[in-house]
């Protein structure tokens, strides 16, 4: 039987419509995700100490990482990347970290640093998963006591994860409120609400997180406002602290690694 014209015209419609939605999906995936697609170099030029790892996503993707071991008994803290880079420009971080006494995991998502696959939110979080297994998986690691640390979007994929699989201690440095308010600050054009595909919804899933706190954030964050990192202080649970950095921008090096943070930091998961 063939479709009448009524029949035809809203299959077409649908097509169209499907085919638009597609489209915004990719625009606001290309909008968020800016993987580089080449490995880092060597580990042990970067990394001194570390090891390469890899481990293998609830989806069957192998993902690549650095392991840097702890002394025995230490707090081992995995780094949940920001939208950018790949984990050798955490390198800074983890060493710091490792010279406090702490155990360091950076590792890549899908799509970035050569690992196979396409950036997602359900798929970072699915990696973040994955990372926090294989750390706790290992006998040099005692998986009571391991920390995250989410930078920028991946403050948004450590609460995330803080809520389903809580940790001793969580660490967020330039964490937002959400995408969506991340959108109308950044893309006032693109359209959000319904249409926007991923959320990343920290400031409602920062409730459900009940685990020591501390939030850090740049007085001078061009790209994340430190009101949204302090709107999502006061809507998280006690224990918690806050450092405003003064004068600090999203990408400067002191808030990747610089004194006070890793003080800051140090004292925070020692306590």
């Amino acid at each position: 039987m063939r479709p009448t014209a009524g029949a035809a015209w809203l299959l077409a419609f649908a097509i169209g419509v499907i085919a638009v939605l597609t489209l915004l999906a990719s625009l606001q995936r290309q909008l968020l995700y800016f993987p580089l697609a080449e490995a880092p170099p060597p580990v042990a030029g970067v990394l001194p100490g570390a090891e390469d790892v890899t481990f293998e996503t609830a989806d069957g993707l192998r993902l690549a990482g650095w392991f840097r071991q702890g002394p025995p008994g230490s707090t081992t803290v995995v780094v949940m990347n920001g939208n950018a880079g790949d984990r050798s420009h955490r390198a800074p971080l983890a060493a710091a970290l490792a010279q406090e006494g702490f155990g360091v995991l950076l590792f890549d998502y899908r799509g970035y640093a050569g690992n196979p696959g396409t950036p997602s939110e359900r798929g970072l979080l699915a990696d973040a998963r994955a990372a926090v297994d294989h750390v706790a998986s290992r006998s040099d690691v005692d998986p009571a006591r391991i920390a995250y640390y989410g930078e920028s979007l991946g403050a948004a994929v450590a609460v995330a994860l803080s809520a389903e699989r809580p940790p001793r201690a969580l660490v967020l440095r330039s964490p937002f409120t959400s995408l969506e308010d991340m959108a109308k600050l950044h893309y006032p054009w693109l359209p959000v609400g319904p249409l926007l595909v991923e959320r990343y919804d920290s400031i409602g899933r920062i409730p459900a997180v009940r685990v020591p706190l501390l939030v850090i954030a740049g007085t001078a964050d061009g790209i994340v406002p430190p009101s949204h990192s302090r709107r999502l202080y006061e809507a998280a649970n006690e224990p918690k602290r806050f450092l405003a950095v003064e004068g600090a921008d999203h990408n400067d090096l002191e808030l990747l690694a610089g004194s006070r943070v890793i003080a800051e930091v140090a004292s925070f998961l020692r306590a």
